[in-house]
Order: structure tokens, then sequence, then C-alpha cells
């Protein structure tokens, strides 16, 4: 009889850690997310550059090496100035798309309009208009990291990657070469900046860095390098310039990797929760509760157990891609408080 019961118990543990594994919000669960997100992405982008390239050949009777020869003649101009080109593909260029992806979030966030926008806002009652003090704080800090933090790294990081080659050599890699590097580059990123966000978050390192990061417990664009000068060398740059310079990577998908990733930490720190974009809800969360959420896909917080709370609440539920008109706050709601 007790034998029985002992395997009952052994073989009811096993199914409990089964169900964990695989069930809905299990670690199966979000591997698969995160092979959705990046898989979607890599499909995304093979589509846009065939479409692209064919429009080109179309209607501008571009030839069929319509970019090779583009990066040609730019190879050219840059001749003997391979670190200029560099840095204005790898630094100009991703600073046009972060600046300009963000003041038109930051004209959302001081008027108030579209309402079109705002009634997407995660955090109902927050940031409706943002604070102008604290937006001008913001700002300066945002400027000083991205020009004497971000520019200096960029420099290095291309003497590092000559290493391995030329990053700015006159052959463009494949198309599918590049979408293989962006799919490490993601994976890259998800290991070290979870790992180097939760050590900040350590009490002795989160009071001296992190914590000025979460001064905005309801975050906005722009706050998505808002940080420590130290946190946005090592868990903002980091992550994100490591994955090109252990591959060596070309100039060219270098500069559309740094891109997306502006591009994506910009969404998970806008405060709104648009169609047909990337949910914030994810990291929102951390910024809310501080102890949940450290990573890019939630894999490693499955993984470690640093999401349980996350998956108990509405933004957990509302955490997937809106694919219709209605705001996840409207389609989801709050549960009402006892009393009302």
């Amino acid at each position: 009889m007790t034998l029985e019961m002992r395997v009952g118990d052994t073989r009811g543990a096993a199914s409990t850690c089964s169900s964990k594994q695989d069930g809905p919000g299990g670690l199966l669960d979000s591997v698969k997310k995160a092979a959705f997100v990046i898989g979607s992405g890599i499909l995304f982008l093979a589509a846009f550059g065939n479409s692209l390239t064919w429009h080109l050949q179309k209607f501008w009777g571009a030839s069929g090496d319509f970019w090779q020869d583009l990066w040609t003649n730019l190879h050219v101009a840059f001749e003997g100035h391979h670190t200029t080109l560099f840095y204005l593909g790898a630094m100009l260029v991703p600073t046009l798309v972060f600046g300009g992806t963000n003041a038109l979030l930051m004209l959302v966030d001081t008027t108030g309009k579209p309402a079109f926008i705002t009634r997407y806002r995660i955090q109902v009652n927050q940031n409706n208009p943002v604070d102008r003090v604290k937006l001008i704080h913001l700002v300066k800090t945002v400027v000083f990291n991205h020009v004497f933090i971000s520019g200096p790294m960029v420099v290095v990081a291309f003497y590092l990657m000559t290493w391995k080659g030329d990053p700015c050599g006159p052959e463009l890699p494949t198309f599918h070469r590049a979408l293989m590097e962006l799919a490490f580059f993601s994976v890259s990123e998800e290991i070290i900046f979870y790992y180097s966000h939760r050590l900040f978050h350590h009490p002795t390192l989160y009071k001296r860095f992190h914590k000025q990061h979460h001064e905005w417990t309801a975050p906005i664009g722009l706050v998505c390098i808002y940080a420590h000068p130290l946190e946005h060398m090592i868990s903002n740059m980091g992550p994100v310039a490591l994955g090109p310079v252990i591959l060596g990577s070309h100039l060219t998908t270098t500069c559309m990797w740094y891109c997306l990733a502006l591009i994506s930490t910009t969404i998970s720190h806008c405060g709104y929760h648009l169609p047909f974009l990337p949910s914030p809800e994810f990291h929102d969360f951390h910024h809310l509760r501080f102890n949940q959420c450290f990573g890019v896909f939630g894999v490693l917080d499955r993984l470690h157990g640093t999401d349980a709370k996350f998956r108990q609440t509405k933004q957990y539920e509302r955490h997937s891609l809106l694919t219709s008109l209605t705001p996840m706050n409207d389609s989801i709601p709050d549960t009402p408080k006892k009393g009302h």
C-alpha cells in the first residue's frame, strides 16, 4: 500500500512537472512564443526585402543586383575611410530611426493626441500627459548616453570586428545569411540581457545604478535608454553589440540589427499596446512591479520562475498580438475591486 502511494506520488509529481513545462504559460510555451516572434520577424524581413527589390526592379528599372550595386557605389565612395562608413551605418542610421520613432511617440505623450493612439495606453491613468520636467531630464540623459556611451562603443565594436575580417567588405552577405545572423543576435540578446539586467537588480547595484531607470514606473519610449552610463554600457549596449562582434558581421546586417533592436526596446517601453505590434505588456509589468519579467522574450524568465506573478495577472492575459482595433484593456478588463 505504501509502495503504491509512493509510486502514485512520483507519477503525480512527474505529471505536475510536465504540465508546468508543456501547459499554457510553461517553459515550452515560452520557447514557442519566442520562436514565433523571431520567426515572424525573419519572415517579415524576407518578404519585405523581396517585395522592395521587386518594386525597385519593376518601377525604377533597377538591375537584379540592385542592392549589391548600391553598396558597391557606397563602398567606393568611402574607400580608405571604413571607420567613418561603419560609424555612419551603425550609428547615424539607427539614430535617425530611433529619433523618428520616439519623436512621434513623444508627440502623443505630450499632447494626448491623437485619441486613436492614447486609447491603447496600458496604464490608463499615467502619463496623460507626461510630466514635462521629467521629460526634459529624460531627454538630456538619453542624448548623453547615446552620444557619449553608444557612439564610442560603436567605434570599439568596429575595431573588434576587424579581427575577424572586414565589416565593410565589398561583397554583401546573402539575404539568408543576414536573416540567420539576426536570429542569432536575438537569442544572444535574450541571454545576455536577462542575466545582466537581473544582476543590476541586486540590492547593491540596484540602489547605485538601476534605480534611475525605474524612476519611470509607467515608461514611455525614450525610457529604453534612460539609465546610468555604466548600466547603459553593460546591459543596454552590450547585449545588442556583442552578437555582431562574435560573428564578425557585415555593416549592413549590423545596421539592420541595431535599428530593429532600438525599435523593439522602444515598443517595449512605449506604454501603448498598439494593434499589430509586439505586446509591451511583459516589460511594462516589469516597470510596475520591479522584480518580474527581466528578459526580452520571456524564455529565461519562465526557466527561472521570474514571471510567476506576471502569469497570474490580467497583464499576462493581454500579453499577445493585438489583431483588432479594440484596446486590450477593453476586451480584457481589470477584475472589479470588491465593493464596486
